[in-house]
């Protein structure tokens, strides 16, 4: 059995962060924290944000962002404490500006920040939805809208989104929460596109570990899933030697993987029927031969031009 690269005679050079500056939301506690102490150790300056608010939101205390900061700094590292809110654009803009005006630069965003206001989809109020899809999702769009310029003036940049298999598969209860981490993989796919001739990169991370959100949760007979264990892979996406971008990692449990989208080829005919669609149902879902279309360079175009091509071929 192998196991790391010096087991297998390679030379395994520590990756580093020195000189660069990322920002963190909701780093004040769980996943988020993790990130902070893990970059923070391999040399990153860290803007360290978090409201400190509850898990529903709503609420703010500085001392939950400082806390991490003086760990690190009492660690031998750099970084700063930042309590406004990702909700909103000048929020987004003021964690942004913290970055620049401590440090004078930004690096890296990594968008963790995120609140959960459960109930049924019939009995959701809309104040709940909108609430969870300004901390998520217009959140994420409100830093990374401040930071962008800045990394694409400086010809680097490296964006982290983060979505959850709540938002590739669903779940019970969460439709907001559901609607804002799909919603990232839009967004982290068009920063790939518009970042990718400035060398500014963007992936999504697909995390689970036991936080704070598991409370009152049976985690009894969990295999260990400290956030740590996720902390390797967003590191990995943050970091200059990243050779992906539009791209989602999972992390659950020691398990790192790629989740994709695919289509199937699917069936052409020059006119359909709802009878049509119903007889062919099963050759229109066969994943045999699927595609695999990368968001960069060229997804949009290869999904339309294939589809022309069989049109055009009859076939």
């Amino acid at each position: 059995m192998t196991g790391g690269g010096e087991e297998r005679g390679e030379a395994v050079s520590e990756m580093r962060f020195d000189g660069r500056v990322v920002v963190i939301t909701g780093a004040g506690r769980g996943l988020g924290r993790a990130y902070a102490l893990l970059l923070a150790a391999r040399g990153a300056r860290v803007v360290v944000n978090d409201v400190g608010g509850g898990i529903a939101g709503g609420d703010s205390d500085i001392g939950v962002a400082g806390a991490v900061a003086e760990e690190i700094v009492a660690a031998g590292g750099q970084a700063v404490a930042n309590a406004d809110s990702v909700a909103t654009p000048v929020g987004g803009r003021a964690i942004v500006d913290t970055a620049l005006e401590t440090y004078g630069r930004i690096d890296v965003v990594v968008h963790n920040a995120g609140n959960v206001r459960y109930a049924p989809l019939a009995e959701m109020s809309y104040e709940d939805f909108d609430s969870v899809l300004d901390v998520h999702l217009r959140g994420a769009f409100h830093v990374v809208r401040a930071a962008f310029p800045v990394m694409r003036e400086a010809g680097y940049g490296r964006v982290v989104l983060t979505s959850s298999i709540g938002g590739l598969y669903g779940n019970r209860n969460v439709a907001n929460y559901a609607v804002a981490k799909a919603g990232l993989i839009g967004l982290s796919n068009v920063v790939a596109l518009e970042g990718a001739e400035c060398g500014v990169k963007s992936n999504v991370i697909v995390p689970a570990a036991v936080t704070r959100l598991a409370d009152g949760l049976d985690t009894s007979k969990y295999p260990p899933m400290e956030p740590e264990l996720v902390a390797p892979a967003v590191g990995w996406l943050a970091h200059e030697s990243c050779s992906v971008s539009g791209e989602m990692l999972v992390a659950l449990a020691g398990r790192v993987a790629r989740a994709y989208i695919a289509e199937t080829p699917g069936v052409y005919q020059p006119e359909w029927s709802i009878e049509d669609v119903g007889a062919r149902i099963q050759e229109i879902r066969d994943t045999a031969e699927s595609w695999l279309l990368p968001v960069v360079p060229s997804a949009h175009s290869d999904h339309i031009g294939r589809s022309f091509a069989m049109a055009m071929g009859g076939k």
